[in-house]
């Protein structure tokens, strides 16, 4: 008798019951489309400390850097800080300041992975479709798992046992598409379960402001006010042009997410797609003039760059591979001290590669990857107040830079150089391994 992983087993029917049973169970499924759950945890960090330390539940807590430093940067924190106003990316002294009892905890990495590997181990005890995002959310797709119960008794049994396994709390959203489904999960918080149907649209997400929506960030959702959207609802029913040409591609994309359209499958090996990121070019030919080739790793840097943050990832290693003139390649690569993203960073570490390595010949193909790949939010970024003003300050600018290239071209800037002479460069996508000769 074969026990399903929420404790609903047919061994005790009859062949005819067992059958009844499971019709009656697809009838709650739909015929044509899906079954998504967003698995969302709640407080994830905060939540794995109170699961190992219980006497800190109920508790203001707070993950931060060196909390001993009044100038760390809030990481995450519980929903009981949440409630006197703290939140993530916040300076530590603001935090205490509106919670003088907070508690504040150095961040545990290896703790919080141990904890995402067993949530997710727990999951795919459902479903081999499973995806994770990120440390503390994944989908799952169960659209054929009518055997286990209604989408809500699957729900329901998963969040249970990873709180009654692992006190761990979470929340689920249940839709016919991802967008949905992360939707539906950040509905109700803590340990909450949500339905969205696509039926549901106008009434649920319509009259929400565009900020609440999924992929719109501050930034989008000001742009989108100065053409006055200020609603999903807004967003659903703008025009795709007008659209288009304040976003890009992606306006066309947020208009069908705020009408319920996303066809993106739930993908279980996306996740290794994520374990280095990077770009590699065949010049337009065979160059033996330094700064030439520095300009080309600039470029690299940049598209290299650009990827990272648009996967919210940062690199904990630089790879740079050099191809000569008489087809020999090596790559050389660099542990670092701390994790990296931005495109100056990158460009240094990788020019400091090459240099150290080329042998002076002339060069006919360069990459640059970033490896051991870490989730944007578990890099706690110690900023003093100083530099934290700074990075404030340059990201306006930064922001502008990237969305010229994105819309002209990659040299439609260059920081006090001459344009680079990119007829050699490809559009080359950065898979598992970058390295293949695809001559």
């Amino acid at each position: 008798m074969y026990v399903y992983p929420n404790g609903f087993h047919l061994g005790n029917f009859s062949f005819i019951n067992k059958n009844k049973l499971v019709n009656e169970m697809k009838h709650m499924y739909p015929k044509k489309g899906r079954v998504i759950l967003h698995v969302d945890m709640n407080s994830f960090y905060a939540s794995v400390e109170m699961a190992y330390n219980p006497s800190l539940k109920g508790k203001p807590l707070a993950i931060a850097g060196n909390p001993e430093e009044r100038r760390g940067i809030v990481v995450t924190c519980s929903y009981e800080a949440r409630s006197f106003g703290v939140k993530a990316a916040m300076p530590l002294w603001e935090a205490k300041k509106l919670c003088p009892n907070l508690i504040v905890m150095t961040p545990n990495f290896d703790r919080y992975r141990a904890a995402s590997l067993k949530m997710f181990d727990l999951l795919r005890q459902y479903t081999d479709l499973v995806e994770p995002v990120s440390i503390d959310e994944g989908y799952m797709d169960i659209t054929n798992l009518y055997e286990l119960g209604s989408p809500i008794d699957i729900a329901k049994s998963i969040q249970k046992r990873l709180y009654n396994q692992f006190d761990l709390p979470c929340s689920i959203g249940i839709a016919p598409n991802k967008f949905l489904a992360k939707m539906a999960s950040d509905m109700k918080k803590p340990l909450g379960i949500t339905v969205l149907r696509k039926r549901d649209i106008p009434k649920l997400l319509w009259p929400l402001p565009a900020s609440d929506m999924h992929g719109v960030g501050k930034k989008t959702a000001e742009k989108l006010a100065s053409i006055h959207i200020h609603t999903i609802g807004d967003i659903a029913k703008a025009n795709d042009i007008q659209l288009k040409h304040l976003l890009g591609i992606n306006g066309v994309r947020l208009k069908e997410r705020a009408n319920g359209i996303d066809t993106r499958p739930v993908d279980p090996n996306s996740i290794y797609d994520y374990k280095s990121v990077g770009n590699s070019t065949t010049l337009p030919r065979d160059i033996s003039n330094q700064q030439e080739l520095l300009n080309f790793l600039k470029a690299l840097a940049a598209k290299v760059s650009t990827r990272l943050k648009s996967k919210s990832v940062f690199a904990e290693s630089i790879q740079v591979m050099i191809r000569y003139k008489d087809r020999k390649t090596i790559t050389r690569s660099k542990k670092l001290d701390h994790p990296i993203q931005s495109e100056q960073e990158i460009f240094e570490q990788a020019s400091f590669i090459f240099l150290n390595h080329w042998n002076g010949n002339p060069v006919r193909l360069l990459g640059i990857t970033g490896g051991d790949l870490i989730e944007e939010e578990l890099v706690a970024v110690q900023l003093d107040l100083f530099s934290y003003e700074e990075e404030a300050k340059k990201e306006p600018l930064l922001k502008t830079i990237e969305l010229l290239k994105e819309k002209f071209g990659d040299q439609v800037i260059m920081k006090g150089s001459k344009k680079a002479n990119n007829k050699g460069f490809t559009n080359t996508s950065f898979n598992k391994d970058f390295l293949a000769d695809k001559e």
